[in-house]
Order: C-alpha cells, then structure tokens, then sequence
C-alpha cells in the first residue's frame, strides 16, 4: 500500500485493518500529521493543530487494539471544525473579537465522537460566526478549494471539506445551518450529512433554531453513517434533542432494484451551470443501471419561496450580529456587518412568512417522497464560488462567463434547511470546469434517515470516488 492509499482508506477499512493487526493507528496518524504539515502552507485549512498529543493518543490507541479494549473510532484522525468547543483549545469564532479565547468543555457532539476513540488532529477554519457559504475571514485569511485554488473549498465548515479531501483527517465534523456541510462537501468532492433536526444533540442556543444541524463529513458514505450511529440520541444539555435514535448501515450492495427516485435538476427557477446539469443526470442515469425508477417532478415550488429563508436567517440568526454592531463594526468582515444590517430590517413578519413558504413546500414534498424513496436534485447551481465571494463581493464563474450571483442563487441547499426535518447527504457527482468536484444532494422523508444512507451507498459502491487514485487533488501540482 502506497502512503497515498493509506491516507485515502476509509474509516471503516482502516478500523478493519487496526482489528486484525495489519495496520497501526500510529503509521495511520503519523501519515496524517505529515500531510496537514504539507497541505496548510498552501490552502489554510486548519486554525490550530494537536499533532504532539495526536500521535500520542495514537499510541494508546495501539495499545488499546492490542490487549482488546478498543472503542468504535479507536485511533481514528478526526478533523473539528473550529466552532465546537473543544476544552483546552482555542474557538475564535473566525473573529479579531475572540482570537485568544479557549473552552473548558467539549460540545456534547464532539465528546461522542472522542468517547469512542476519535483523535481531535486539528481544528478547521470557517468564516467568521459560520456566517458565509466560503471560507475566509480577516483572523485567518482564505481558505482554497484543495482542486483548484482560485476557487473556495465552500463553507461554513470549509477547513474541514480540504481536510477530508487531502488526507489529512479520516472524520470530520461540521455544521450546516444554509448549507454549511453540503457546500464544501460538493465543492471538496466529500460526502456531508444533514441529519433530520433533533437527531444530533446541537449547541446552544441555536439547538433551538430548526435550521441548524451539526453533522458528519467524511470521504465515504459508509463513514458518515459510521459517525452518525455514535452521535445521535439525546443529551441533557439540548431539550430539542430526539429521544429515538436510527441505526445507519455503514456497507452497502451496488443494488437499487425497486428503488423510487424522483428529481428535479432546476426546480423551473435555478439557473444551473452545464456542468452541475450533466453530473447530476449522468448520476440519475447511474441510478437506473442500478434497478432504481427515476422520474422528473414539479414540486411547483418559487423563486420567491427559496429567497425566503434569507428572512429566517436575517430574523433569527443575525439578530445576534446585531449587538456587535455598535462596539465593534471596524472589527468584524464585510459580510457580517452586511448580515447584522439586514437583521436590523428585519420584521417579525418576515419571519412568519418564512414559516408559511417552508409550510406550503413541504405539501408539495411530502407527498412525493410518500410515493418515492428518495429525491435527488444538485447541491449547487455551480461547481465553486471564488476564493473569496461572498454577499458583498458576488462574482462567480457560470458557465465559463464571470458574472455576479448572490450566494442565495447557487446555494441549493437551503431549500433543505427550510425543510430541517428531511435528511440530506450530498455525494460527489463528478467534475465541472478547472477540475472542481460537483455534488447532488439525495434527500429524504421526514426523519427517515436510512433511506437517503441506503440510496447514497448503493450509488457510491457503483460510481468510485477516492478509490481511483487519479481521483485525488494534487496539492503540489497547482500553481
């Protein structure tokens, strides 16, 4: 085995290698501590690294597989985005208002993971407050897409999609409140999950915000549902946490045989790049080779409907970006004073109104999925944004021509905020232009997470990704 397929094994294969004594998690870390080393200089991905105590922890988890007691993720290098607490470890919040302030706890989500073995390697960049669907801050600067680096990784939780995409983690974690795990899980070529809300204990207080979702990132389905199995459940600390947990397969058959699927590439508003439109077919077309009925729907669904839930985020979200405004404005990026102003013209009835256009998709939705498995649709419009796009510096390319596009008309995955109950992974697609990954989002019924995991594994075990070693960023090639 090459250093490079080491790197790129799955969790689930390298937990099966650490088992039988074929392979150490300390050569497992090792390679990953020498990867991030060589990765940050050129992308800047991680805010802070723990490869001393990384490779410790390795060799107590070597010592662990040896005499028997090994956990679930027993050795496992696990990427947290900077958001969580971690205790011990810095969370700035991507903020010049925060940059020395360290947690004394763990969140509830990260702690599952590390009480089953998950080795904290590094944390992960993100804009400031999570705030933004790219990756840049003035703390930290700008995070590049690992494929090409005049293009953004996505965001939030964008350090860690080049994580995962470089080898330099196995696991990570991330957030998604408009997107924030399925844009760069698209834009790295990585899966992200969006759990149904409440079945991950969240952090407050946007535990009590039903667009907010803390979830796994990893290279492979079966990993992601490896993560999610430890994760769900409820926890005292969160009131919104769900009692019920859901078992998730983590293999999966290359077998869709009597499988729905239903679809929609555009939703008859969505300009999408030819690029995003020919993956996300040629992806359906898999599908059928699999055994899978797939059909084309009209949700009946508006652009107005989809620009509202920049009026729940502006309502809710940014009327704590508000309080900042007064003491700190010359402090904070562009993008956050831009999102505090709009909160501030925020009224309560935009808010309902979000409610009711989430209400009225769902009478469209739920039906559909009551009669088909699962529906798929694009995870972006367009393959990546610009390093450093966002709401207040809006040029993109689409289609080959630059162009200006606010971050609510490539990001298609807030529609699925909106709908916080379905489960959503995005899974890569295949490549749009200059080399970057695209992802379509396979989306479930309310709260049924397995048929979404049953879908995206059988499609992944017939369409390889990371296996194919010419299916890998080459982070030294790039000018």
């Amino acid at each position: 085995m090459t250093n490079d397929d080491l790197l790129y094994m799955t969790a689930t294969s390298a937990l099966a290698a650490f088992s039988d004594g074929t392979l150490s998690p300390v050569d497992m870390m090792t390679a990953c501590v020498a990867r991030a080393g060589d990765v940050q200089p050129h992308l800047n991905c991680f805010t802070d690294t723990y490869f001393d105590a990384a490779l410790e922890a390795a060799r107590t988890a070597e010592r662990r597989w040896t005499d028997g007691t090994a956990r679930k993720l027993e050795g496992l290098p696990l990427a947290v985005k900077e958001e969580f607490r971690l205790a011990g470890t810095r969370r700035t919040s991507s903020s010049l208002l925060y940059p020395d302030r360290v947690d004394t706890e763990t969140d509830i989500y990260v702690q599952r993971l590390l009480d089953e073995g998950a080795v904290p390697i590094a944390k992960t960049t993100t804009p400031e407050f999570c705030y933004l669907g790219t990756t840049h801050s003035r703390l930290f600067g700008v995070t590049l897409n690992p494929w090409h680096r005049g293009y953004s990784p996505g965001g939030s939780s964008g350090g860690s999609g080049v994580a995962l995409a470089t080898g330099s983690a196995m696991l990570a974690t991330g957030t998604d409140i408009g997107g924030s795990i399925r844009i760069p899980a698209s834009a790295c070529g990585v899966v992200g999950y969006k759990p149904p809300y409440g079945r991950n204990p969240e952090v407050e207080i946007y535990n009590l915000d039903y667009y907010s979702h803390s979830g796994p990132m990893a290279r492979s389905v079966g990993d992601c549902a490896l993560m999610q199995n430890i994760t769900s459940g409820q926890h005292v600390s969160d009131i919104a946490s769900l009692r019920d947990r859901i078992v998730l397969d983590t293999e999966y058959a290359s077998n869709l045989k009597g499988c729905k699927v239903a679809y929609s590439v555009d939703f008859g508003f969505y300009e999408v790049d030819a690029a995003v439109r020919r993956n996300t077919l040629a992806a359906l077309d898999v599908m059928r080779d699999l055994g899978a009925v797939v059909e084309e729907v009209d949700l009946g669904w508006t652009k107005a409907q989809a620009d509202i839930s920049e009026m729940h985020l502006d309502h809710q979200s940014g009327a704590g970006l508000v309080r900042l405004l007064e003491d700190h404005r010359d402090q904070l990026c562009d993008y956050i004073v831009d999102a505090a102003e709009a909160s501030l013209r925020s009224t309560a009835e935009d808010f309902l109104c979000a409610e009711e256009a989430a209400i009225a998709m769902y009478r469209t939705l739920g039906p559909v999925l009551e009669r088909c498995d699962v529906f798929v649709c694009p995870t972006l419009t367009l393959t990546a944004p610009p390093a450093q796009h966002s709401q207040v510096n809006t040029k993109v390319v689409f289609d080959g021509v630059e162009r200006d596009m606010a971050p609510a008309e490539w990001e298609i995955t807030r529609l699925f905020n909106m709908l916080s109950r379905c489960p959503v992974l995005s899974v890569p697609s295949g490549f749009g232009d200059f080399g970057v990954p695209t992802g379509i989002q396979i989306v479930g019924k309310a709260y049924h997470d397995e048929r979404v995991f049953q879908v995206a594994g059988a499609f992944e075990a017939a369409n390889a990704w990371f296996a194919d070693m010419t299916v890998r960023p080459r982070i030294g090639d790039q000018a």
